[in-house]
Order: structure tokens, then sequence, then C-alpha cells
């Protein structure tokens, strides 16, 4: 199942089996002629983003922006994580149940991206939440030896 937001207000979702119905034919590199119900559509892909999944699509002479979530970056963003790069992240929630085990930071560190944060010990497994941005650390709000719930605040970014 794929999760389809236009222009970020209308959201809808299509099955796989939908798509494989649907009569496209590929004109040139970036131009499709669609049949659906009787209706001939143009459809034609002005500009792609493939980090954030957006496009911009022109259908009969009208522009759309046009997200595509499949069902992994649904269940990416259902754990409190954002899809894409461009998504300004102030804070980082627990993904899931756990002890804390480790905080590599203190309040007023500068961090970069992808460097470790603290380590959250579930079932057994010792997890590393890594920094989802460059930034500096506003607040932490738990300390080594506590324990959370999945989506538990751990740390605010200013």
């Amino acid at each position: 199942m794929y999760k389809i937001k236009v222009n970020s207000k209308l959201s809808f979702d299509v099955s796989k089996d939908s798509l494989e119905t649907l009569d496209v034919v590929k004109t040139t590199a970036n131009n499709f002629h669609i049949l659906q119900d009787s209706y001939t559509i143009k459809a034609e892909i002005l500009d792609t983003d493939f980090n954030k999944k957006s496009y911009n699509i022109k259908v009969n002479n009208n522009t759309y922006n046009v997200t595509i979530h499949d069902a992994l970056d649904q269940q990416i963003e259902a754990l409190g994580f954002e899809i894409g790069a461009a998504k300004k992240i102030n804070d980082v929630k627990a993904p899931m149940p756990g002890l804390i085990l480790e905080i590599n930071v203190k309040v007023n560190d500068a961090v970069k991206e992808n460097e470790p944060l603290l380590i959250l010990e579930a079932m057994k497994m010792e997890n590393v939440i890594n920094s989802p941005r460059d930034g500096i650390i506003k607040s932490i709000k738990v300390e080594e030896g506590n324990t959370v719930d999945k989506n538990s605040l751990l740390i605010e970014f200013e």
C-alpha cells in the first residue's frame, strides 16, 4: 500500500494491484500517457527529490507536488522518524521502551549528524541513538539508568 499526498493537502492510499492495472505508456523520458476509465491524462515529471520522495508533476496543464510513501516509509514515520532530509528535528524520542545505559553528550554540546548521543538498551540489545542533524543540545531529559517508554522525550535541540 502506498500513501500519496498531493500539494500537502489531499491524501489517499493506492494499492499495488491498482497500480499494476493502470494503463500507462511512457512517451518520452519524463512524459506519460495515462488512460483511466476512458479518460486520457497527460503527465509530465517536472522535478524529483529522491530523498524526500517528492515529485512535481504536470497533469493536463496543472502542476502538483506529490509525495509517495511505501510501507517502509510509513513504518519509519510511525516510529517517530521523518522521511527525507529536509525536516528540522528539534528533539529525539525513544524509538522503543528501554534502559538508558550511556549518555555521550552534555547540554550546550555541538553535535554533528549521525554522532552518537546515547545508548538505549532494549530487549538485551544495545541501540546507539545518533543525532538526526547538526545542532546544539538544548536539554537532556533523561539520566543514565533511567527506563523510558516508546516516544519518551530524550534530548532537545536548540
